[in-house]
Protein backbone atom coordinates (compact mmCIF):
# COMPACT_ATOMS: atom_id res chain seq x y z
CA UNK A 1 0.00 0.00 0.00
CA UNK A 2 0.57 3.36 -0.83
CA UNK A 3 1.29 5.99 2.45
CA UNK A 4 1.59 10.00 1.99
CA UNK A 5 3.47 11.13 5.78
CA UNK A 6 3.40 15.27 5.50
CA UNK A 7 5.37 16.89 8.15
CA UNK A 8 8.06 15.91 10.61
CA UNK A 9 11.53 17.69 9.11
CA UNK A 10 12.73 20.70 11.23
CA UNK A 11 15.16 22.74 10.76
CA UNK A 12 17.01 24.09 13.62
CA UNK A 13 19.81 26.83 13.55
CA UNK A 14 22.18 26.96 16.85
CA UNK A 15 24.07 30.63 17.38
CA UNK A 16 27.30 30.17 20.08
CA UNK A 17 28.98 33.09 21.64
CA UNK A 18 32.51 32.78 21.53
CA UNK A 19 33.93 36.00 23.14
CA UNK A 20 32.63 38.93 20.95
CA UNK A 21 31.74 36.64 17.93
CA UNK A 22 29.04 34.78 17.25
CA UNK A 23 28.83 31.58 15.35
CA UNK A 24 25.78 30.34 13.72
CA UNK A 25 24.95 26.64 12.75
CA UNK A 26 22.30 25.06 10.84
CA UNK A 27 20.61 21.10 10.92
CA UNK A 28 17.73 19.86 9.07
CA UNK A 29 16.50 16.49 11.42
CA UNK A 30 13.58 14.10 10.06
CA UNK A 31 11.89 12.81 13.15
CA UNK A 32 10.38 10.39 11.38
CA UNK A 33 13.31 7.94 10.27
CA UNK A 34 11.83 5.49 12.55
CA UNK A 35 8.01 5.40 11.46
CA UNK A 36 9.36 5.34 7.86
CA UNK A 37 11.72 2.21 8.66
CA UNK A 38 8.97 0.31 10.59
CA UNK A 39 6.28 0.69 7.82
CA UNK A 40 9.02 -0.31 4.70
CA UNK A 41 9.71 -3.82 6.91
CA UNK A 42 6.09 -4.34 5.89
CA UNK A 43 6.39 -3.02 2.60
CA UNK A 44 4.10 0.28 3.02
CA UNK A 45 5.70 2.93 0.35
CA UNK A 46 5.56 6.25 2.26
CA UNK A 47 6.06 9.45 0.59
CA UNK A 48 7.22 12.11 3.09
CA UNK A 49 6.88 15.97 1.88
CA UNK A 50 8.43 17.85 4.91
CA UNK A 51 7.45 20.42 6.69
CA UNK A 52 9.17 22.99 5.05
CA UNK A 53 7.28 21.90 1.63
CA UNK A 54 3.98 21.27 2.71
CA UNK A 55 3.02 24.72 1.70
CA UNK A 56 4.05 24.35 -2.12
CA UNK A 57 3.92 20.57 -2.27
CA UNK A 58 0.76 18.76 -0.22
CA UNK A 59 -1.50 17.62 -2.83
CA UNK A 60 -4.55 20.10 -3.43
CA UNK A 61 -7.17 18.02 -4.95
CA UNK A 62 -8.99 14.54 -4.50
CA UNK A 63 -7.19 13.29 -7.87
CA UNK A 64 -3.79 13.86 -6.21
CA UNK A 65 -4.47 12.11 -2.91
CA UNK A 66 -6.60 8.93 -4.76
CA UNK A 67 -3.14 7.25 -5.28
CA UNK A 68 -2.87 7.05 -1.59
CA UNK A 69 -4.49 4.58 0.89
CA UNK A 70 -3.63 6.47 4.16
CA UNK A 71 -2.51 9.88 5.08
CA UNK A 72 -0.54 10.66 8.07
CA UNK A 73 -0.31 14.40 9.10
CA UNK A 74 2.57 14.88 11.88
CA UNK A 75 4.10 17.81 13.37
CA UNK A 76 3.13 20.31 10.69
CA UNK A 77 -0.06 23.08 11.54
CA UNK A 78 -2.95 24.30 9.81
CA UNK A 79 -1.50 27.29 8.59
CA UNK A 80 0.73 25.59 6.71
CA UNK A 81 -1.58 23.67 4.27
CA UNK A 82 -4.08 26.34 4.18
CA UNK A 83 -1.47 29.03 3.50
CA UNK A 84 -0.84 28.04 -0.55
CA UNK A 85 2.30 29.83 -2.37
CA UNK A 86 -1.48 31.24 -4.34
CA UNK A 87 -3.04 32.17 -0.99
CA UNK A 88 0.26 34.01 0.37
CA UNK A 89 0.28 36.13 -3.05
CA UNK A 90 -3.65 37.08 -2.37
CA UNK A 91 -5.05 34.79 -4.99
CA UNK A 92 -8.20 32.65 -4.02
CA UNK A 93 -7.71 29.02 -4.16
CA UNK A 94 -8.29 25.88 -2.65
CA UNK A 95 -8.82 24.68 0.57
CA UNK A 96 -6.91 21.48 1.29
CA UNK A 97 -8.17 20.48 4.82
CA UNK A 98 -11.48 20.43 2.97
CA UNK A 99 -10.07 18.38 0.20
CA UNK A 100 -8.48 16.10 3.33
CA UNK A 101 -12.30 15.87 4.59
CA UNK A 102 -13.42 15.39 1.39
CA UNK A 103 -10.86 12.40 1.13
CA UNK A 104 -12.16 10.81 4.44
CA UNK A 105 -16.04 11.03 3.61
CA UNK A 106 -14.77 9.11 -0.07
CA UNK A 107 -13.72 6.29 1.54
CA UNK A 108 -9.76 7.89 2.67
CA UNK A 109 -7.92 6.82 5.53
CA UNK A 110 -6.19 10.17 7.49
CA UNK A 111 -4.25 10.01 10.98
CA UNK A 112 -3.43 13.36 12.51
CA UNK A 113 -0.28 12.57 15.08
CA UNK A 114 0.27 14.70 17.81
CA UNK A 115 3.24 16.56 18.87
CA UNK A 116 3.95 20.79 19.27
CA UNK A 117 2.74 21.30 16.00
CA UNK A 118 -0.29 18.56 16.48
CA UNK A 119 -3.96 19.19 17.01
CA UNK A 120 -4.28 22.40 18.40
CA UNK A 121 -0.36 22.53 19.07
CA UNK A 122 2.27 23.95 21.97
CA UNK A 123 1.50 27.48 22.61
CA UNK A 124 -1.57 26.98 20.60
CA UNK A 125 -0.08 27.49 17.16
CA UNK A 126 -0.80 24.07 14.95
CA UNK A 127 -4.60 25.51 15.06
CA UNK A 128 -6.56 22.50 13.89
CA UNK A 129 -9.14 23.80 15.94
CA UNK A 130 -12.60 24.41 14.10
CA UNK A 131 -11.39 23.20 10.85
CA UNK A 132 -12.72 20.19 8.44
CA UNK A 133 -9.91 18.07 9.78
CA UNK A 134 -11.14 18.05 13.14
CA UNK A 135 -14.60 17.47 12.03
CA UNK A 136 -13.70 14.13 10.62
CA UNK A 137 -11.48 13.12 13.70
CA UNK A 138 -12.46 11.08 17.03
CA UNK A 139 -11.77 13.83 19.21
CA UNK A 140 -11.94 17.56 19.30
CA UNK A 141 -8.98 19.70 19.94
CA UNK A 142 -8.97 22.39 22.83
CA UNK A 143 -8.76 25.76 21.51
CA UNK A 144 -6.04 26.43 23.98
CA UNK A 145 -2.43 25.08 23.92
CA UNK A 146 -3.04 21.96 24.58
CA UNK A 147 0.88 20.03 24.66
CA UNK A 148 2.08 19.05 27.97
CA UNK A 149 5.41 18.05 29.15
CA UNK A 150 5.74 14.87 31.44
CA UNK A 151 9.71 13.97 31.88
CA UNK A 152 9.11 11.40 34.30
CA UNK A 153 6.46 9.48 31.65
CA UNK A 154 3.17 8.45 31.45
CA UNK A 155 1.75 4.78 31.54
CA UNK A 156 -0.63 4.44 29.14
CA UNK A 157 -4.01 2.10 30.02
CA UNK A 158 -5.25 0.11 27.22
CA UNK A 159 -8.67 0.36 26.99
CA UNK A 160 -9.68 -2.14 23.84
CA UNK A 161 -7.10 -4.15 23.85
CA UNK A 162 -9.13 -6.55 21.19
CA UNK A 163 -9.09 -3.91 18.81
CA UNK A 164 -7.15 -4.64 15.39
CA UNK A 165 -4.93 -1.88 16.33
CA UNK A 166 -3.29 -3.62 19.12
CA UNK A 167 -3.00 -7.27 17.56
CA UNK A 168 0.14 -8.83 18.65
CA UNK A 169 0.76 -5.79 20.82
CA UNK A 170 1.21 -7.44 23.97
CA UNK A 171 2.19 -6.60 27.64
CA UNK A 172 2.37 -2.78 28.59
CA UNK A 173 3.40 -0.08 25.89
CA UNK A 174 6.88 1.98 27.01
CA UNK A 175 6.27 5.36 28.67
CA UNK A 176 5.45 8.30 26.63
CA UNK A 177 7.07 12.27 27.76
CA UNK A 178 4.72 14.41 26.76
CA UNK A 179 1.23 14.33 24.62
CA UNK A 180 -1.67 16.61 23.47
CA UNK A 181 -4.44 16.86 25.46
CA UNK A 182 -7.60 16.38 23.69
CA UNK A 183 -11.53 16.05 23.88
CA UNK A 184 -13.07 12.42 22.98
CA UNK A 185 -16.04 12.63 20.62
CA UNK A 186 -18.41 10.23 21.77
CA UNK A 187 -20.91 10.41 18.82
CA UNK A 188 -20.98 6.60 18.65
CA UNK A 189 -18.76 6.59 15.63
CA UNK A 190 -15.91 7.27 17.53
CA UNK A 191 -13.70 4.67 19.78
CA UNK A 192 -11.22 5.34 22.63
CA UNK A 193 -8.73 2.60 22.42
CA UNK A 194 -6.29 4.24 24.89
CA UNK A 195 -5.45 6.61 27.32
CA UNK A 196 -2.86 8.35 29.69
CA UNK A 197 -3.73 9.35 33.38
CA UNK A 198 -2.03 12.79 34.50
CA UNK A 199 -3.03 15.13 37.20
CA UNK A 200 -6.44 14.01 37.87
CA UNK A 201 -7.73 13.34 34.33
CA UNK A 202 -7.70 10.46 31.38
CA UNK A 203 -6.78 12.21 28.51
CA UNK A 204 -7.30 10.13 24.90
CA UNK A 205 -3.91 8.75 23.43
CA UNK A 206 -5.58 6.79 20.83
CA UNK A 207 -9.09 7.23 19.51
CA UNK A 208 -10.58 5.83 15.97
CA UNK A 209 -13.26 6.57 14.05
CA UNK A 210 -15.73 6.14 10.74
CA UNK A 211 -16.76 8.95 8.87
CA UNK A 212 -18.36 8.60 6.21
CA UNK A 213 -16.57 5.56 3.43
CA UNK A 214 -12.96 6.48 5.29
CA UNK A 215 -11.46 6.06 8.81
CA UNK A 216 -9.21 8.65 10.93
CA UNK A 217 -6.86 7.71 14.06
CA UNK A 218 -6.19 10.45 16.52
CA UNK A 219 -2.31 9.73 17.89
CA UNK A 220 -2.41 12.20 21.01
CA UNK A 221 1.92 11.85 20.94
CA UNK A 222 4.76 12.14 18.70
CA UNK A 223 5.54 9.74 15.91
CA UNK A 224 8.99 10.06 17.08
CA UNK A 225 11.56 11.74 19.45
CA UNK A 226 11.01 13.57 21.79
CA UNK A 227 7.57 12.42 23.54
CA UNK A 228 8.18 8.93 22.29
CA UNK A 229 11.04 7.83 24.87
CA UNK A 230 13.59 6.26 23.48
CA UNK A 231 12.60 2.58 25.37
CA UNK A 232 8.90 3.28 23.03
CA UNK A 233 11.14 3.72 19.83
CA UNK A 234 13.45 0.80 20.14
CA UNK A 235 10.91 -1.30 21.63
CA UNK A 236 9.41 -4.24 18.99
CA UNK A 237 6.09 -3.04 20.23
CA UNK A 238 6.90 0.23 18.50
CA UNK A 239 6.96 -0.98 14.59
CA UNK A 240 4.00 -3.33 15.33
CA UNK A 241 1.89 -0.70 16.77
CA UNK A 242 2.58 2.14 14.19
CA UNK A 243 1.66 -0.43 11.09
CA UNK A 244 -1.41 -1.43 12.78
CA UNK A 245 -2.76 2.09 12.71
CA UNK A 246 -1.64 2.43 9.46
CA UNK A 247 -3.19 -0.62 8.11
CA UNK A 248 -6.04 -0.10 9.82
CA UNK A 249 -6.41 3.28 8.39
CA UNK A 250 -6.01 1.87 4.86
CA UNK A 251 -9.04 -0.60 5.95
CA UNK A 252 -6.46 -3.55 5.54
CA UNK A 253 -7.45 -5.12 9.12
Amino acid sequence: MKLLLAGETFAAMTSVAAGGDVLTSAAWVNGATAFNAALATEDIAVTQIGGERCSAEFPYDLDALAQYQAVVISDVGALTLLVTPDARAGRVGVNRLEVLKAYVEGGGGLMLAGGYMGFQGMFGTARFHDTPVEDVLPVRCLPVSDGMEVPQGLQTSILESTHPIFAGVEGPLPLILGMNKLDFRPDGSSRLLATCHHRGTDWPLLAVRNHGRGRTVAWATDIGPHWLSQDFLGSPLYGKLMVNMVRWLAGIQ
